[in-house]
């Protein structure tokens, strides 16, 4: 699948989500989502698309840094660690194993990062996301800088949320 995260259209996001589903479908494998700021909008994309119930298992909304760390089993040093924290590679890399292992899916995605519009850390602009993907034996995480308002921004991170769970399958 290709990676774009341009700014889709609601149109666009269907189609890759489309894609995804049947992609998914085809290899008989499921995916799953651990989501930060974009609370659930993937599974959500996912999800409008008929027939998703035999690609998606579910999606875990970590908002707050207690689900982060209780639910999905990211790692208090994580968290805490000057740095690094909630919005970054480690804690991407953690949140999407933890989604694989909660749902019970063959591949999770996890987003998490700063939309805006607040919310800014050194080093960590708004716009700053992060993005995991495991199938269990791979784990890949990538930072991606978006621009826009905060509908943009998370608009962008669901397109590349998309994607990379397709590459992943």
């Amino acid at each position: 699948m290709e990676l774009d995260c341009a700014d889709p259209t609601e149109d666009e996001l269907f189609r890759a989500a489309s894609r995804l589903v049947a992609q998914a479908t085809a290899a008989g494998k499921t995916v799953g989502t651990a989501e930060s700021c974009t609370g659930g909008l993937v599974a959500g994309a996912i999800t409008a698309v008929p027939g998703s119930s035999s690609a998606i298992r579910g999606g875990v909304v970590s908002y707050a840094i207690p689900v982060k760390h209780e639910v999905l089993g990211v790692s208090q040093e994580v968290l805490d660690a000057p740095g690094v924290g909630a919005v970054s590679s480690e804690c991407a890399a953690q949140m999407c194993r933890g989604a694989r292992r909660v749902l019970g899916c063959d591949v999770a995605v996890s987003v998490t990062g700063i939309a805006g519009p607040g919310g800014a850390e050194p080093g960590k602009p708004v716009g700053t996301v992060w993005f995991g993907v495991t199938d269990g034996q791979r784990v890949r995480t990538e930072l991606h800088l978006f621009t826009g308002d905060r509908a943009t921004v998370r608009r962008k991170a669901v397109a590349c949320a998309i994607a990379l769970l397709g590459d992943m399958l």
